[in-house]
C-alpha cells in the first residue's frame, strides 16, 4: 500500500494535467457541438429541403457508428483524399462531430415538447418564426434539454479517452505514459478512473444547480 502511495504521489502531477485536458477537449467539443447540433435540429425542424435529409443522414451516420472508427477515419482516413488534420484538430472535431449529433435529437425533442400554443403566441404577436424561436421556444425548450445535454457533456468527458489513440495528450494517454515508466497498471488505472468519477460527479452537481435556477425562472 505505501508503494501504491508513493506511486500516486509521483504519478499525480502527470494525471491532474491530463485531466486539465480532458475537460478542455470536452467543453470545446461541447461548445462547438451545441452550435451543429441546434444548427441542425432547426434544419430538420424547419424541413429544408436537401438541407434535412442531409442533416437527417449526418445524424443516423454519428449514431449508428463507433466514435473511434470516426477518429480513424478522420485522422487516418481522410489524409488519403488530401484533407489532413493534426492529432488535438482531428480529436475536437471527432468529439465534436459525434456528439453535435446526440444533441441535435435531444433539442429537437426539447423543441418539440413546447406546446403549439406557443408558437402560435408567438404568432399572434407579429413575430415570425425565427424570431418566435428565439424568443418564445427556444428558452423553454432549454429546460427541457438541460438533462439530456449534461448527460451528453458527462459522457463526452468519458468518450475523450478515444482520443489517446491518435496521440492527443488527455488523462488516458498521461495514465498509459506513466504506466510505461513505472510498469504499474492497477493503481494507475484505478486513479484515472477515479479522477473520470469526480469529474462527472462536478458535472452532475453544475446540472442540478442549472435545473435549479432554470426552474426557479420559468416559476417567476
Amino acid at each position: 500500500m505505501d508503494s501504491w502511495i508513493e506511486l500516486l504521489h509521483t504519478a499525480w502531477p502527470f494525471l491532474i494535467k491530463g485531466a486539465g485536458f480532458t475537460v478542455f477537449f470536452a467543453l470545446i467539443a461541447m461548445v462547438l457541438g451545441l452550435a451543429l447540433g441546434f444548427a441542425v435540429a432547426l434544419v430538420r425542424i424547419a424541413r429544408v429541403p436537401v438541407l434535412a435529409q442531409i442533416a437527417a443522414v449526418y445524424v443516423s451516420a454519428m449514431r449508428g457508428t463507433p466514435l473511434l472508427v470516426q477518429i480513424f477515419v478522420i485522422y487516418y482516413g481522410l489524409p488519403s483524399v488530401g484533407i489532413e488534420f493534426e492529432p488535438v484538430t482531428a480529436g475536437i472535431l471527432a468529439l465534436t462531430l459525434n456528439v453535435a449529433a446526440y444533441l441535435s435529437e435531444s433539442m429537437r425533442g426539447a423543441i418539440a415538447g413546447v406546446s403549439r400554443n406557443q408558437w402560435l403566441a408567438g404568432y399572434s404577436l407579429g413575430l415570425n418564426w425565427w424570431q418566435t424561436m428565439r424568443h418564445v421556444v427556444a428558452p423553454q425548450a432549454l429546460r427541457l434539454a438541460v438533462p439530456s445535454l449534461s448527460n451528453s457533456l458527462i459522457s463526452l468527458i468519458k468518450d475523450t479517452s478515444l482520443v489517446s489513440v491518435i496521440t492527443v495528450t488527455e488523462l488516458m494517454l498521461a495514465t498509459k505514459e506513466v504506466i510505461a515508466q513505472t510498469f504499474q497498471p492497477l493503481p494507475l488505472y484505478l486513479a484515472a478512473a477515479a479522477i473520470y468519477w469526480v469529474l462527472s460527479a462536478l458535472f452532475e452537481r453544475v446540472q442540478r444547480a442549472v435545473e435549479k435556477k432554470l426552474e426557479l425562472a420559468h416559476r417567476h
